[in-house]
């Protein structure tokens, strides 16, 4: 049976209804395609709509005689998971045989969390004498500021940036916009560097609202943003695995620790669900406080 049709019905449903991105969609057909490649081992010539749980189940068995992780196997659930409700929206079949199929249980992984005193040291190190230093301590003061994924970095727009009000405009994952705050440290610095840096950039034509620019005018990648952040942690001796999202993890949790409200953080994230949220703290806390930026480390300078 060939699939290639109904896997290209799904990229497409991906793309327009779920507005994902590019790596999202590939990756999620790449996943089915494990599926397919199982039913063609198995020389099983089934279509989607033929498909039982018992060939699922068997699939993991598979998946797992291969040596799989679990983590592994639960993203290719999701992904077969995802593949039948597209089949069941688009009346393609009228059964959903993922429905009692269960995913390996995955032991939480804790994230790599920074001190504010590590904070404090990268930021620290960055040196201000070179041009792209000015822009280096923004994005820092940005991200840990206000928490933003590396990808919402990068494509920040300065006309998303209302300094007045103390937020940020941006668009993450499957397009969906946010409102974050940002505090008065980042913003400081995110002026420094329009004044002392980006002003003295020739931008290219695609790039002219863009923040965060390197020397040649154009946004920056998010392979260069991981650069500058390992390089400093190597400066300081830091032993941890740092990145952009180290920040990410840094902030929703000093912001937990000085008693934020989960939900509140959950909102600033841009998690659409509260247990993904959850992970950053092992205390039963709700609804402590309304406001949030008052318990940020750079908000009580």
């Amino acid at each position: 049976m060939n699939w290639k049709s109904y896997l290209k019905g799904f990229e497409s449903y991906l793309k327009l209804e779920r507005s994902l991105a590019g790596n999202s969609i590939e990756a999620y057909v790449h996943d089915l395609e494990k599926f397919v490649q199982f039913l063609e081992s198995d020389k099983l010539d089934l279509s989607p709509k033929q498909v039982q749980l018992k060939h699922l189940r068997a699939f993991l068995v598979w998946t797992n005689e291969l040596g799989m992780s679990a983590r592994t196997q639960a993203r290719v659930i999701s992904g077969i998971k995802s593949f039948y409700k597209y089949l069941l929206v688009e009346s393609i079949t009228d059964e959903d045989p993922t429905l009692l199929l269960e995913a390996p249980r995955l032991g939480r992984k804790l994230p790599e969390v920074m001190s504010i005193d590590e904070i404090n040291g990268i930021i620290e190190a960055i040196d201000l004498s070179k041009n792209e230093g000015v822009r280096n301590k923004a994005m820092l003061e940005t991200l840990y500021s206000s928490g933003l994924r590396v990808s919402e970095l990068v494509n920040l727009k300065i006309s998303n940036v209302f300094a007045k009000e103390g937020f940020l405009k941006v668009v993450g994952k499957g397009n969906k916009e946010r409102i974050i705050p940002i505090g008065k440290v980042a913003l400081k610095q995110i002026d420094l560097y329009l004044q002392f840096y980006r002003s003295k950039l020739n931008p290219d034509k695609n790039d002219s609202d863009t923040l965060f620019l390197n020397q040649r005018g154009k946004k920056l990648t998010r392979v260069m943003v991981f650069t500058i952040i390992k390089q400093l942690a190597i400066k300081i001796n830091l032993t941890k695995k740092v990145s952009p999202h180290t920040f990410r993890h840094s902030f929703a949790t000093h912001l937990i620790d000085g008693g934020a409200d989960l939900r509140a953080v959950q909102d600033m994230l841009g998690h659409e669900s509260i247990t993904t949220t959850e992970i950053y703290t092992h205390l039963d806390r709700e609804y402590l406080r309304d406001a949030i930026l008052q318990f940020h480390p750079r908000s009580k300078k």
